[in-house]
């Protein structure tokens, strides 16, 4: 079947490069004779026929965007069997033969079942976790670790002023790769991870009481969403060293702001080739990233396979963190 009218979409929660992938899939697409229609709010959006056709122009001056343009959501109702069929239904009116899904591990669930019911579609690893198994840097991860980065010098400063520990906690359910790389860029006295059982005494007292044997008086513990209870835990550090302790829940503020250059290039390299795998007939394929080289996996394949969290650079961190 030849290609001649595609969709994209944005799903699950948005990531900063988002809008650079709907430009470049965009713009790919128009560029090799296609027709393309970006749709509103996700599966929803596939649900309610709220979709739009595209130009050049639909996508210009979006790259520096945080966000989506597209809107995202969250579809309860696309996992019942009913409201795929409606997803179908409103595709197939249409016209349209694939579509290209921005979004992360649930999204590519979503993927996968469109191309089951008989609708090719290419999935793009969009997310600020970094938790797709396949891909070594999905759209997002870098902008937010620079946000976070941000954030806690900024809190560092005045943990300093005031001799405080500053108890952090970054985003990361079930995924510690953004805890681990912010607390190494940060010099966290303490990270913790959802991948890792802590011991408060060992991880957090005894590291804090051997740092403040050198002299140093103000303490910066990150904490992965996954782990959680940081308001408790300031607490009992408050409680039991008689340092101030505060605790920061950094929230959305990760997700927002300006992508920064590797993922606007990510981006951009990603929506590319999403849109040349479906002009060469593949479909149920995630585009992904390994060795700086751009590739693509069967979505069944990449959603079986598990990350390894790097346990040397785990303990690289607080060796170097004293």
């Amino acid at each position: 079947m030849s290609v001649k009218r595609i969709a994209v979409l944005t799903s699950g929660g948005d990531a900063p490069g988002m809008n650079a992938a709907i430009r470049a899939v965009a713009r790919t697409a128009i560029n090799r004779g296609l027709e393309v229609y970006g749709v509103y709010r996700g599966y929803n959006g596939l649900i309610n026929d709220d979709m739009f056709e595209m130009n050049l122009r639909s996508v210009s001056d979006i790259i520096h965007r945080g966000g989506t343009m597209l809107y995202t959501a969250r579809s309860p109702e696309f996992r019942t069997e009913e409201g795929m069929q409606k997803a179908i239904a409103n595709l197939r009116k249409r016209g349209i033969d694939g579509v290209v899904v921005i979004g992360g591990d649930g999204s590519f669930r979503g993927a996968q079942d469109l191309t089951r019911r008989g609708m090719p579609t290419i999935g793009i690893p969009g997310t600020i976790d970094n938790d797709i198994s396949c891909c070594e840097h999905t759209i997002g991860y870098d902008t937010a670790l620079n946000t976070c980065m941000e954030m806690i010098d900024k809190l560092r400063d005045t943990a300093q002023s005031h001799d405080r520990c500053s108890v952090v906690e970054v985003m990361g359910r079930r995924a510690g790769y953004l805890a681990l790389n912010v607390g190494i860029a940060c010099g966290a006295t303490s990270i913790l991870v959802p991948e890792i059982e802590f011991d408060f005494e060992k991880d957090i007292l005894e590291r804090m009481a051997a740092t403040a044997k050198t002299q140093k008086k103000h303490f910066i513990i990150i904490v992965a969403e996954g782990v959680g209870g940081v308001l408790e835990m300031a607490k009992s550090i408050e409680e039991r060293t008689g340092i101030e302790t505060r605790a920061t829940i950094l929230g959305h503020v990760q997700r927002g702001g300006s992508p920064t250059l590797r993922d606007r290039v990510l981006a951009s390299q990603m929506g590319n080739e999403a849109v040349k795998l479906l002009l060469e007939g593949k479909s149920n394929r995630v585009v992904t990233i390994q060795n700086d080289h751009i590739l693509d996996y069967d979505i069944e394949e990449a959603l079986a396979m598990k990350k390894p969290f790097n346990l040397d650079l785990y303990e690289m961190a607080h060796e170097i963190s004293i």
